[in-house]
């Protein structure tokens, strides 16, 4: 997945204004800890941090 895609898939889940928010400021165990950022600095796909997110927020099936 491009980051592209991933930052719009962000943008239309949580909102433009808060997708940004949320990736800067939830930390999730399953990222190792990690921000979204973070994650994503790390080196971690934007695939695999996509579905972290997917899993830990309960975004529906139709979405992910």
């Amino acid at each position: 997945m491009r980051l592209t895609v991933f930052w719009q898939r962000m943008a239309e889940h949580f909102g433009p204004g808060y997708s940004d928010t949320f990736a800067r400021d939830h930390v999730m165990a399953d990222l190792g800890g990690r921000t979204v950022h973070e994650a994503l600095d790390a080196g971690w796909d934007a695939k695999e941090v996509w579905q972290v997110v997917c899993a830990v927020m309960d975004v529906p099936r139709e979405k992910r």
